[in-house]
């Protein structure tokens, strides 16, 4: 019998709490666990932690085993595509030994260090780089930081030539800065200190103190948050505030700093759209009528959406992602039945060209582009065979030019000896479901392990790109698969409208379909199916679980979002009432009734679950640590099997988990490790 074997599991106290709701009465036995920083939580989740660190200690062989993987594959000294800011190049360089990044600025005369992440981290657990951005005459670097992992950032400004800060400093923010063409003034968004809502768009200038910024814009509206950005031309700064379904644009000349927002077009309720702007006028991305969105075009601000000339119309199969309009040229991010590509072309849409690739599973995106006068743009390709590439399109010339390949320290690594493939599952209703999937050429698939990865919510389309630590599971035979369930835009946006609301069940079995499909198609050994997925995620994970738990060896929910109705119900917890248009609203009887039939925690009930990893963050801002933890705790009460469930929480992380390179290998290496381990048994 293992040490871990003859440890008993944590038991959590029960205090009973009743909740009542549309008549309806609920017992829970944790609610007392919301209670942060009391000395009774902090004991329970060390109780949790310790018992996890027993599980790991009797397979710490296999997690360093991983660990080492991980190094001899991935250069410590690894480094990224350049970028551009403001006309100098820059770029991310990993030192080996060292936890955090430098941005090196590239110079012909030779490079140098321009910010160093390991100097700013000295002395803090957790540490987050948000947005840095140079002034226009780039003698001034605006910065924000997080030092505790609950996305509340302090932004500070350094004088470049000396590397000196100055005493400006603005706290509560989310991290966003956008300067003005003054050199003096910027723009940031503070936080609501309950919510953490981003709802208040302030400007700064230098030299003044932070109590005397001047509000320029508060949205009042709980179901919305604000953020902020630059228009490619660099002509404005635009105010965005948006909810799920609707939104609205203001936005300021940036040579006018002082002067009044400019409402662009008012807020109608499911018309949600994006602008920017070119010297002739405005681009914009409208849903209005056009579920998959279209392009259009105003020379001024309209009174309406529909007096706006048509550039790119709506089509059914095709989803626009994105585009940019430089000074010459059009180009556009859209899928099409979930296979993205760019449209290129004239400003004016005519004539657009497409631009192909060879792989029928990858993934692509617009890279920072920031030169509005180019003939060119950059973008990223991967795929789950290939590391992530920056290529350069020459527009006159159609041309496409490698600028950057991001190469792995294993000489051994050939993308040709993995398999990469698109296949599509039927689901209960018949709707076919996508799938992209990978494996090492060869093994024998009737026997392969298979890890099955979801999310379907918000409408996030989780990309088909390569991961380097994903090749430790590959090289020992396992199959890694993405479920591209309803409730993201895979296939545009009624595969999400059919995954939210009184229709996210639909995201729920897709999944459960999905691994059955795969199994019954030979892609897998059914019994040795394994589950993932985070935050919204988790709560897929903890439904699954419930719903499904024989079909699972194993689950990963990380920071999962599992206690949807009380939750819900709770409008001081961030991001409630701005989740109403998501999930539903828990005060009106019918959305109580039905999220209430598929929450997790709620639906906890007597029977063999699969082994469970369960990761969060003390400080996790978007699902609260105690979610997690009351949902382990009943899981435990009610589990009639013997499957580990096991509870790791950073006391020093937030949502997005550790900070720091050596930390983020250790929870990729420990969540293999956990897989591999149930795998052998």
């Amino acid at each position: 019998m293992s040490q871990f074997q003859q440890n008993p599991q944590p038991e959590a106290n029960k205090q009973p709490v009743e909740l009542v709701n549309h008549g309806n009465k609920r017992i829970d036995n944790y609610f007392w666990m919301n209670k942060r920083d009391s000395k009774e939580v902090l004991d329970y989740i060390q109780q949790e932690n310790n018992y996890s660190a027993s599980y790991f200690k009797t397979i710490d062989g296999l997690t360093n085993e991983l660990l080492d993987e991980f190094e001899q594959r991935i250069d410590p000294n690894d480094i990224s595509a350049p970028f551009k800011m403001n006309g100098k190049t820059f770029q991310y360089r990993n030192i080996e030994g060292k936890d955090y990044r430098e941005i090196i600025e590239i110079n012909p005369t030779g490079n140098a260090v321009f910010f160093d992440e390991n100097e700013r981290a000295k002395g803090h657990e957790y540490y987050s780089l948000g947005d840095f951005s140079n002034s226009n005459n780039n003698e001034l670097l605006a910065f924000s930081e997080d030092i505790i992992g609950r996305r509340n950032y302090t932004i500070r400004i350094r004088i470049n030539a000396s590397n000196k800060l100055l005493k400006d400093e603005v706290k509560n923010t989310d991290g966003s800065v956008v300067w003005a063409s003054d050199n003096k003034t910027f723009f940031y968004v503070r936080k609501d200190e309950t919510t953490l809502r981003e709802f208040q768009v302030y400007r700064h200038v230098l030299g003044t103190k932070a109590s005397e910024d001047e509000l320029i814009f508060e949205e009042k509206d709980e179901r919305f948050a604000v953020y902020i950005n630059k228009s490619f031309d660099d002509r404005y700064v635009l105010i965005n505030t948006t909810s799920t379904t609707t939104s609205e644009v203001l936005f300021i000349d940036a040579n006018q700093p002082q002067n009044k927002p400019q409402l662009f077009l008012a807020r109608l309720q499911d018309h949600l759209y994006q602008i920017d702007h070119h010297e002739n006028g405005f681009y914009v991305i409208s849903n209005y009528k056009s579920p998959n969105n279209q392009l259009v075009f105003t020379k001024t601000t309209p009174s309406s959406i529909t007096d706006c000339e048509v550039i790119i119309p709506h089509q059914s199969n095709t989803y626009i992602d994105a585009f940019i309009a430089y000074q010459s040229f059009l180009v556009i991010q859209q899928r099409t039945n979930g296979q993205t590509n760019f449209l290129y072309g004239q400003l004016n849409g005519k004539d657009l060209k497409s631009v192909t690739f060879k792989e029928s599973v990858y993934e692509i995106s617009f890279k920072g582009n920031d030169d509005y006068k180019a003939q060119s743009f950059e973008y990223y390709y991967s795929s789950l065979t290939r590391p992530a590439s920056v290529f350069e399109f020459d527009v006159p010339s159609s041309t496409s030019k490698l600028l950057f390949e991001k190469k792995l320290r294993d000489p051994l690594f050939q993308p040709e000896n993995y398999v990469s493939e698109r296949v599509w599952a039927v689901a209960n209703d018949g709707t076919k479901i996508p799938i992209s999937l990978v494996h090492k050429k060869g093994i024998d698939l009737k026997k392969a392990p298979l890890l099955l990865y979801g999310y379907g919510s918000y409408g996030v389309t989780i990309p088909a790109s390569f991961s380097a630590t994903r090749l430790s599971l590959l090289d020992r035979g396992f199959v890694y698969a993405i479920a591209h369930i309803r409730g993201g835009k895979f296939m545009g946006e009624e595969w999400y409208q059919s995954g939210k609301l009184n229709k996210k069940r639909h995201s729920f079995t897709d999944f459960i379909n999905c691994a059955e499909w795969l199994s019954m198609k030979g892609y897998c050994d059914p019994n040795n199916i394994f589950a993932q997925g985070g935050s919204a995620g988790g709560l897929l994970m903890g439904a699954v679980a419930n719903m499904a738990p024989q079909r699972f060896k194993g689950i990963i929910a990380q920071v999962p979002f599992v206690d949807v109705v009380t939750t819900m119900l709770d409008e001081s917890i961030p991001l409630t009432v701005g989740e109403y248009e998501e999930w539903g609203n828990p005060n009106k009887d019918d959305s109580y009734w039905y999220m209430l039939s598929y929450s997790p925690y709620d639906n906890v009930q007597a029977m063999d679950y699969p082994a469970m990893l369960i990761t969060t963050g003390y400080h996790d801002s978007q699902v609260q640590y105690w979610e997690p933890l009351k949902w382990v705790a009943k899981l435990r009460d009610y589990n009639t099997g013997n499957a580990p469930i096991l509870f790791d929480c950073t006391m020093s992380a937030g949502h997005g988990g550790g900070s720091g390179r050596t930390t983020e290998r250790m929870e990729v290496a420990k969540e293999f490790a956990f897989l591999l381990s149930l795998y052998a048994k």
